[in-house]
């Protein structure tokens, strides 16, 4: 693994002039999050040494290098699904990147279920916490002290002072932003009516089939990591619904100018 993200970050850093220290991954419907990113260089990710393919519909496959309102970022216009066939190394192998890079901070995005029934469609929830029920660990195997501490802290995977800056910033503009925690699980089905039950009894908010993998490399990498959930479909204990991944998409897309605004500002701050 340390050759591999040896020889990927020698590619990214022949390749761009920049040096960002913040990164941000666009989840389902998200990817015009950056429309007013000022682009410095794009580069598609099957031009990438050892990098995965995003095969996913509304994920775009390229990382995007440029500045945010001045402020140095990169971007990944797609991201990697363990029910995509690959395992958790090869989900996470950007966030190693990143974090070889230089790469401080992580805003994570994503689409997801809701199962607080105070939520509805379309809500933007600020993930406070999650719950892992992925069948297989991202750090499974040999731990590379290089990379972060076998045993690494969970206790705070969702850095508390970003989490706070994000709730000024909704409470300074009147923008209503739900906070919960996030149930992540392998798909690719959408869970039935009884496993959305299973998951809000767990003390689940919203599930979705992402970020946990990312975030947990990014507290092992001792990356900062704040993390956006995007309502697309409600689970209701009265009735079942149909949910279909063009509705997700188009849910998630209603809500990217306001969870870009948030992220704009948040990076202006950070």
């Amino acid at each position: 693994m340390l050759k591999n993200i040896h020889e990927t970050t020698n590619y990214i850093q022949a390749n761009i002039h920049s040096k960002p220290k913040i990164a941000i991954i666009l989840g389902s419907g998200l990817n015009r999050l950056l429309d007013e990113m000022n682009v410095e260089i794009t580069i598609p990710y099957n031009t990438i040494p050892h990098f995965p393919l995003s095969t996913v519909e509304g994920h775009e496959g390229c990382l995007v290098f440029g500045t945010l309102h001045g402020v140095e970022i990169v971007a990944m216009k797609g991201r990697f699904h363990y029910y995509e066939g690959y395992d958790m190394k090869q989900i996470t192998f950007p966030i190693r990147i990143m974090k070889n890079l230089g790469i401080e901070t992580l805003i994570i995005s994503n689409a997801s279920g809701g199962l607080n029934q105070r939520y509805e469609v379309g809500d933007i929830v600020l993930i406070s916490d999650h719950i892992n029920l992925f069948p297989e660990h991202p750090l499974r195997g040999k731990n590379e002290s290089t990379l972060g501490v076998r045993f690494p802290d969970m206790s705070e995977v969702y850095d508390k002072e970003l989490i706070q800056k994000v709730e000024h910033i909704a409470h300074l503009h009147a923008i209503p932003l739900k906070k919960g925690v996030y149930v992540g699980v392998s798909g690719p089905t959408y869970e039935t009516p009884a496993e959305y039950k299973m998951y809000h009894i767990l003390g689940g908010d919203c599930v979705g089939m992402s970020t946990v993998p990312e975030a947990i490399v990014a507290r092992h990498a001792a990356m900062k990591c704040v993390g956006f959930s995007v309502i697309t479909d409600m689970w209701r204990s009265c009735y079942s619904q149909e949910v279909t991944h063009e509705e997700v998409l188009l849910q998630a897309a209603k809500a990217e100018p306001t969870l870009g605004f948030i992220v704009t500002e948040l990076v202006k701050q950070i």
